[in-house]
């Protein structure tokens, strides 16, 4: 788990871009610190929240409760803790770093952000069981880095029945993760030699 940082501003910009009504049903996948999850809270929705570490559960609860938000937030892997409930929104920041392991770690603070070779072990995950979760006109959100390819991502969810598109865009300096790896992914070709900033991406995605 880490402190929210330039991806969760930006995903926080395009919640309030969907304007939430009191009663919808939102649940925030891989909520971490709970920031998201706290936010739709504010703006009125009823709000579920998951993710697979404990101290995230536990710091999002806190997190909740001394905004004086109720949310409630599970332990578990993606949606599985809240399965068979649909909801009107869905967010996730999930891990999207390019990683020298092919297989994403199972402890640790690397598994907050490391995400296999090409960033997209959970992003492509959260693409299959997405149109499962969302209700009729259900909106998905969620915002990666550029480096484990938008493209692949609104593919995956048209192919998945879901209208999908790039709603928000910044670029931000390189973090201490992504420095300390530059000569990797330099070498992977997934940052040109003179660059040193990455772009982050909200790709928003609707159920008919």
């Amino acid at each position: 788990m880490y402190a929210p940082q330039a991806d969760t501003r930006l995903l926080a910009r395009a919640l309030h871009a969907e304007r939430i009504t009191a009663g919808m049903d939102v649940l925030d996948v891989c909520t971490g610190s709970g920031a998201l999850a706290v936010l739709a809270s504010r703006l009125g929705a009823r709000v579920s929240a998951t993710d697979i570490s404990w101290r995230a559960v536990m710091t999002a609860r806190l997190n909740a409760a001394r905004a004086g938000q109720r949310v409630q937030v599970r332990h578990g892997d993606l949606s599985m803790p809240w399965f068979g409930r649909t909801f009107d929104l869905v967010t996730s920041n999930p891990p999207y770093v390019p990683a020298r392991d092919a297989r994403p770690p199972t402890w640790g603070r690397s598994r907050a952000w490391d995400a296999g070779r090409d960033g997209r072990h959970v992003v492509d995950r959260i693409c299959s069981h997405a149109s499962a979760l969302l209700r009729p006109r259900g909106v998905l959100l969620m915002v990666h880095s550029s480096l484990c390819d938008a493209g692949a991502t609104l593919t995956r969810l048209e192919d998945a029945g879901l209208r999908a598109s790039v709603t928000e865009r910044a670029r931000v300096p390189f973090g201490p993760v992504l420095t300390e790896r530059l000569p990797w992914l330099r070498a992977q070709g997934l940052i040109g030699a003179e660059q040193d900033w990455e772009e982050l991406v909200v790709i928003r995605a609707e159920r008919s």
